[in-house]
């Protein structure tokens, strides 16, 4: 078995928007944008935010840049996951990629 490869981090990301219509596509296209087609970067609230700790090839600093994000920010608009916070979904993944030290560019 080969050994894992280590996390790099830095550097800039795309992620395609376009089709994000809901939380589980939303996954599938961060993971696509950060690994590459069928890896995996988390899919659901917790394990993402887990996978932001590294151990999965790309850790925070980077650079995100997300196009066609409007289309995320309106599907999500009423996936609540914290509803002491009240943040729809997509403005809370903005929010915690940020914190974690992803600059994001919405597009």
């Amino acid at each position: 078995m080969p050994a894992p490869r280590p996390d790099h981090s830095g550097g800039e990301y795309h992620l395609d928007g376009r089709f994000v219509t809901d939380v589980p596509g939303l996954h599938c296209v961060i993971a696509e944008a950060l690994l590459g087609p069928g890896r995996y970067f988390g899919r659901e609230w917790n394990a993402f935010k887990d996978c932001l700790g590294g151990g999965f090839r790309v850790t925070p600093p980077f650079t995100l840049t997300w196009h066609d994000s409007e289309i995320a920010r309106r599907a999500l608009a009423d996936v609540v996951e914290d509803p002491e916070d009240g943040l729809a979904y997509f403005e809370d993944l903005v929010r915690l990629l940020e914190r974690c030290g992803v600059t994001v560019v919405l597009r």
